[in-house]
């Protein structure tokens, strides 16, 4: 009798299981792992042109880049340039999303102060051609110009930007930035408007080394005769990425250099520059 009831309570309590079993979706299978984000290029700016990279979540990214004034062709006497006076830039950014991010820049050329976001909202080609989207935009304000007309109740600027990457082969990487400005040239009696299409290409040779090159077709202006273009290396180590340059221009802030620069891209109008960027994790 008792060998009975064993076999009949341990009937009766398998019972819920094997109807837990047969309960489960039909329509049930194992999630696949999620794919990590598309990355065309490494690091969030090429020289000044912004790249659809973004930060991650809570990350910061501080920045201090120098453009020496004096030409390379100044020779010893300038020390090819280095000895100065630079234009000096110092940035902050902050990623308020895996796909979002927020930063105030300062250049002290005319103490040019300015608040941008940048929003990477497509990606696709995994298979083909890799490509990132972004959308970037900002407003700036000039807080040290002349007193004279001219520059009187003239001194902000804004620009919007359409992003887009390729990873063309598994090295190179291709961008293209049109850009509307508002006000490139401060020194005007009224705010202008302007289209600037913005190139730029990556060739990574290693994980930690990289040649790059940018190019900003502008209109030309008066000051402002020629566009703004710059080639250089970039070195990737540890959060760090350090960029050594030769460039036409010594503005870096967007609504500035988009604008074009009075120098001529030829040996006799490179100057020096660097940008260093250390990424931070709070």
């Amino acid at each position: 009798m008792k060998k009975t009831l064993l076999v009949a309570g341990v009937a009766l309590l398998a019972l819920p299981a094997t109807g837990s079993a047969q309960d489960r979706p039909a329509g049930w299978q194992r999630q696949e792992p999620s794919l990590p984000p598309i990355s065309v290029f490494h690091s969030t700016q090429s020289a000044n042109l912004p790249t659809a990279e973004t930060l991650g979540r809570g990350e910061w990214l501080f920045e201090i880049s120098h453009r020496f004034q004096p030409a390379v062709s100044a020779g010893a006497a300038a020390l090819w340039g280095l000895d100065g006076p630079v234009v000096n830039r110092l940035a902050l950014a902050y990623g308020a999303s895996d796909r979002a991010m927020v930063g105030v820049v300062r250049s002290n050329l005319s103490d040019n102060v300015e608040l941008g976001a940048k929003l990477r909202f497509a990606e696709g080609g995994r298979q083909a051609v890799p490509f990132t989207v972004a959308a970037a935009a900002g407003v700036a304000w000039n807080t040290e110009l002349p007193d004279v007309d001219g520059f009187r109740d003239n001194e902000s600027q804004a620009y919007a930007q359409l992003i887009v990457n390729a990873l063309p082969g598994d090295r190179l990487a291709v961008g293209i930035v049109p850009t509307f400005v508002r006000n490139p040239r401060v020194g005007d009696d009224g705010a202008a408007s302007a289209f600037v299409l913005g190139l730029n290409g990556q060739l990574y040779v290693s994980d930690q080394m990289s040649f790059f090159a940018e190019w900003a077709i502008a209109e030309e202006r008066e000051g402002l005769e020629h566009d703004a273009g710059s080639f250089g290396i970039e070195l990737e180590t540890g959060g760090h990425f350090f960029k050594l340059l030769l460039g036409n221009s010594t503005r870096m802030n967007p609504a500035q250099f988009l604008g074009g620069t009075p120098h001529a891209f030829d040996p006799d109008g490179w100057r020096l520059g660097f940008n260093v960027t250390r990424l931070l994790v709070l």
